[in-house]
């Protein structure tokens, strides 16, 4: 596969995940460092599949928590951990030290990355609660296995 053909958006398939506002100070919620709120699956993935994601901040988040997404056994692999409160509203989310306030270039955007063996891509608060704020995944994927499929968890 050529570089320029997988961020052919045309060959994709999108789907989204809106998980429930952050509310970490209340037990199990999302964003609560120490229960089970602390990781969200955000798509649930079968077979092997290239993803490109886009996280998009809609209101600012609070707390002193910070953020990650990946799969289990490398919980950054996607987007490295980030301080929560450097997420803002208009964030499309790349980086450790976002900085992109409503536009970036499509080759910015995180991917594309090759999941395989249908790890699940998940979010996970660290290190203290997120309070409050929202983030929305959308996710550009395609098969790279005959069973290869990726749904909102």
């Amino acid at each position: 596969m050529k570089n320029e053909d997988a961020l052919n958006i045309d060959s994709y398939a999108v789907v989204k995940s809106a998980p429930t506002a952050f509310a970490g100070g209340t037990t199990n919620a999302r964003g609560d460092s120490a229960g089970t709120g602390a990781s969200h699956t955000l798509f649930t993935v079968t077979g092997d599949v290239s993803v490109i994601l886009m996280p998009v901040c809609t209101v600012d988040l609070a707390g002193s928590g910070k953020l990650e997404v990946g799969v289990v056994g490398n919980l950054a692999g996607i987007v490295a951990e980030t301080t929560a409160t450097d997420i803002d509203a208009n964030d499309i989310w790349t980086a450790a030290a976002p900085a992109d306030a409503g536009v970036v270039a499509f080759g910015s955007l995180v991917g594309p990355f090759a999941v395989v063996n249908g790890l699940d891509i998940i979010e996970t608060t660290t290190t203290a609660d997120i309070t409050s704020g929202q983030i929305y995944y959308q996710c550009l994927w395609r098969p790279i296995s005959l069973d290869g499929k990726v749904v909102k968890a």
